[in-house]
């Protein structure tokens, strides 16, 4: 076994060399690779970070958003242990414009289903919100009626690779909405508590803050054109200095208590109306009691107001005309009740939080000449805020982590797949000799090798494959998360018990048990025995000289792993798992040859593949070093004189001495049934007719 251990040296010296010398991942990508991605009229503005995030302007120059690319900010990798790289575009309300998929190397999507179910996933990210609390799969349980979770769907045999995607993209936009967004809410925002209810009077409005007064004097409006062109063109201002130019009431009609001491009975129960159909909008009233007004007479209603802006935590808060009637209550001042007033709307799930301070803009403007007159404006400003006891907040519901998602989803196959497995576990460990030695062996192997190939490998896609440990070695090197080997337990549950089998019997369990593939190369050679194909007998000498190809296959997937992680994809096809298990055959015509060419060689050279060619079958073997005994019993006759378990084995894992290699045995148990044969084993037989002589003699 001292080679194999040098191999692992070597693979690990060679490892270290080419991090050292090759970046693992690529930089963020340019703007001229950027840009063209941009769907207009938006486009791309300028770097905000060396992380890839960059401005998304609007098509007048202003800022609208942010794109970014993923895997900068996030680099989850993915089952080859590269990073699943997406570019986001966001707005500045935090909804999703745009996610699109840049590059990856997940297995199943490069060659196995194609790029195009990947591509699709994407688009359903766009309208979306950050604050919505977005899940892939189906509901489990009673249903989404009525859930907070927004539902995606996945892609069916990729789901895994689907749920790194969605964290990576979650983490990443996340990350950027705290760092250049703190305005945008990215949870539940507070709505309006239907329970809640005070007896409020004006002055109590006035006395808490709950309605916010503004006034500016001519004098002050003047101020704010001193030294422009238009520092003059208000001659009512000028003539009367102390006069009123703004009287601005603010007020927030979303708790009921508020807006029934505010608006009449009529206009209360018209709201109450509107807010049962727009459940999400929060309602503001507005009321200018001076010679500035609301909007210009150009104001079209059930629009966003032409003069009034808003804005909370620097980012814009979009208001609409409620289109509805306002009339005040008869308990206000009258000052109040004979003025313009205007219900606005915004979208609380848009990221507006009422309860904190928030600014409402109103634009002064002024027009300088007759004919084509030039227009400015200046900007008066106020802030309100509402308590907090009006409202609630949903309580915030966290997805639950994927790969409990992932278990729920599969709950069926892992119960079986857990019987199966403790089954073969009980059966091998305890009755490893009897069921060798039963005279139906051949039918009960067959029967479990079906289980496999049908139940493991093309329903519950268990085909173990190369790319997991590449994936964990490379992760291992860059200290990143193993978190993705949780997104698929299936798989993950058969690497478990491959693990227990290291340590009992060394590689055998999984390549002679639980392989799907290997499986399916087994009953290739059965059909050929039946239809008496003659075998192809590999010499001693070359068949060791064979045997090392696995491993060279092996250490050049390493290699490449970190020097050209973009051609893994294509390498890692060395293995046909993808198209004889994975995908049923139904995939490009020279992968199909090339799978079931491996197949019908199988049928002359007993499963060639697995013992000449197999990487993952060199991983097994390496693996193989935890084993813990020699489970396999042998007797001094073996391999002086006796060569009949040498002579059998169709794997060539006992030497001429009668020593049983354990790194190239898959526990098809062929010598274990001839040991305990007394009709079979030579030393048994020799034995017998000793005895039977004696008896003779005697």
């Amino acid at each position: 076994m001292a080679w194999l251990r040098n191999v692992l040296v070597l693979l690990r010296l060679v490892t270290l060399w080419f991090l050292a010398t090759n970046p693992l991942y690529a930089e963020p990508l340019s703007r001229e690779d950027l840009a063209p991605l941009i769907v207009p009229p938006m486009s791309l503005g300028e770097p905000v970070n060396d992380q890839g995030v960059w401005q998304l302007l609007n098509s007048g120059g202003a800022e609208a958003g942010f794109v970014f690319e993923t895997e900068p900010i996030a680099p989850l990798p993915g089952f080859s242990g590269a990073p699943i790289n997406m570019l986001v575009v966001l707005d500045l309300e935090g909804r999703f414009l745009d996610v699109q998929l840049i590059s990856h190397n997940e297995p199943i999507f490069v060659s196995g289903l194609g790029q195009a179910p990947f591509h699709k996933f994407f688009e359903q990210y766009r309208g979306h919100s950050i604050s919505d609390s977005l899940v892939v799969g189906t509901p489990y349980g009673s249903g989404s009626e009525g859930s907070a979770l927004v539902y995606l769907d996945g892609v069916t045999k990729a789901t895994a690779s689907v749920r790194i995607a969605h964290e990576s993209l979650l983490a990443a936009t996340l990350k950027v909405a705290r760092e250049k967004m703190n305005g945008v809410s990215t949870g539940p925002p507070a709505f309006p508590n239907p329970e809640y209810s005070e007896e409020l009077t004006w002055d109590n409005l006035v006395e808490e803050g709950l309605i916010t007064n503004t006034r500016v004097s001519n004098a002050e409006i003047d101020a704010a054109f001193a030294g422009t062109l238009w520092e003059t063109d208000d001659a009512e201002a000028q003539a009367d200095p102390e006069g009123t130019y703004l009287d601005l009431w603010v007020v927030d009609l979303g708790p009921r208590s508020i807006a029934r001491a505010v608006l009449s009975e009529d206009s209360y129960a018209e709201l109450q109306e509107f807010l049962t159909i727009s459940t999400s909008d929060e309602p503001i009233l507005v009321v200018e009691t001076a010679r500035h007004g609301l909007v210009s007479e150009e104001f079209v209603r059930n629009t966003a107001p032409d003069w009034i802006s808003a804005e909370q935590g620097g980012f814009p808060i979009a208001l609409r005309d409620a289109d509805l009637e306002v009339e005040i209550s008869e308990d206000l001042p009258i000052a109040i009740q004979d003025g313009a007033a205007l219900i606005l709307r915004t979208d609380r799930r848009l990221g507006f939080d009422p309860t904190a301070e928030w600014a409402l803009n109103i634009k002064a403007i002024r027009e300088h000449g007759v004919f084509q007159p030039e227009i400015g404006s200046v900007t008066l400003a106020t802030t309100h805020s509402t308590p907090e006891r009006f409202f609630t907040r949903p309580e915030v519901i966290k997805p639950t982590p994927p790969w409990i998602d992932a278990l729920r989803n599969r709950a069926t196959d892992l119960i079986i797949l857990s019987t199966f497995l403790a089954a073969l576990l009980l059966l091998l460990g305890t009755n490893l000799n009897r069921l060798a030695g039963h005279r139906h062996f051949t039918p009960i192997r067959l029967c479990i090798l079906a289980i496999v190939l049908v139940f493991i490998g093309w329903w519950g896609q268990g085909q173990l494959s190369i790319v997991t440990p590449l994936g964990v070695l490379r992760t291992a090197f860059e200290g990143g998360s193993y978190a993705f080997l949780l997104y698929d337990p299936f798989s993950l549950a058969i690497w478990a018990v491959t693990l227990i089998g290291f340590v009992l019997w060394g590689r055998g369990l999984f390549c002679g048990w639980l392989c799907p593939f290997g499986a399916l190369q087994e009953f290739a050679h059965h059909i050929a025995l039946k239809l008496h194909i003659p075998q192809v007998e590999v010499s001693t000498a070359w068949d060791n000289r064979l045997k090392w190809l696995k491993y060279a296959v092996l250490a050049a997937l390493v290699i490449i792993l970190f020097t050209a992680p973009a051609r893994l994809d294509k390498a890692i096809e060395v293995e046909p798992f993808k198209t004889a298990i994975t995908t049923f055959f139904i995939r490009e015509w020279y992968y199909v040859a090339y799978a079931a060419g491996l197949l019908l060689l199988s049928m002359v050279l007993f499963k060639g593949f697995c013992r000449y060619l197999c990487p993952l079958g060199a991983v097994m073997a390496i693996g193989g070093l935890l084993r813990g005994r020699a489970w396999i019993e042998r007797r001094e006759e073996c391999g002086s004189p006796c060569q009949l378990c040498k002579v059998k084995c169709k794997y060539g894992a006992i030497a001429k001495s009668g020593e049983v290699d354990y790194s190239e045995c898959f526990q098809c148990l062929d010598c274990v049934t001839i040991y305990d044969d007394p009709a079979k084993c030579v030393p048994l037989i020799l034995h017998g007719r000793r005895e039977t002589r004696g008896i003779a003699a005697e």
